[in-house]
């Protein structure tokens, strides 16, 4: 009888390593880069602004000529300070402000609960596969190139775009990503 051979979690990762710039070499011989998009809020906009605002998101997908991912991180919010924060306030109030603190808490816990108070975070992927033995510096020149395309059109739209050019903001990024667990508090 044999033993089954398990595999590591490294080998299973489609990660060959994450370079200084914050490039990630792929083992299918690509590279990625992660470019994190801050947004802005469209339901506060006038009708006008939201206009201007779906016209130069037209303009950014006719103009990004290349494969891209859109990834969103959706995250419950950790509201263990607040409530704590709460909690020694009220020791000094009346009872009926006791109350209505303990309602509050009550109310939004249910509302973290039901996943109504989420965070998101809102990523873009761009991917360089190696074509005719190109050098790593003309890889990470394009990168480099796309990403500055995304941000000129994303910052017409009012978004600010980051770019994420740090080994261990990635290797955070994709520890968030793959330990789901870390997020449900």
């Amino acid at each position: 009888m044999q033993k089954e051979q398990f595999k590591s979690v490294q080998d299973w990762l489609p990660f060959e390593t994450i370079l200084e710039n914050g490039i990630v070499k792929l083992k299918n011989n690509s590279y990625i880069k992660i470019i994190e998009i801050i947004p802005i809020n469209f339901n506060l906009k006038s009708e006008l602004e939201k206009e201007a605002i779906l016209n130069s998101y037209k303009i950014f997908l006719k103009t990004c000529n290349f494969n891209l991912q859109i990834l969103i991180q959706s995250n419950k919010e950790n509201l263990e300070k607040h409530i704590s924060n709460i909690n020694i306030q009220k020791k000094n109030e009346k009872e009926n402000i006791k109350k209505i603190s303990n309602y509050y808490i009550e109310y939004i816990k249910q509302l973290n609960q039901n996943k109504k108070s989420s965070n998101k975070n809102f990523y873009i992927i761009i991917k360089q596969a190696i074509e005719n033995e190109k050098l790593e510096e003309n890889i990470f020149q394009e990168l480099n190139e796309r990403y500055f395309k995304i941000k000129e059109c994303l910052a017409r739209c009012g978004n600010v775009v980051k770019d994420i050019n740090e080994k261990e903001k990635v290797k955070e990024l994709f520890v968030s990503f793959l330990d789901r667990r870390m997020y449900l508090l």
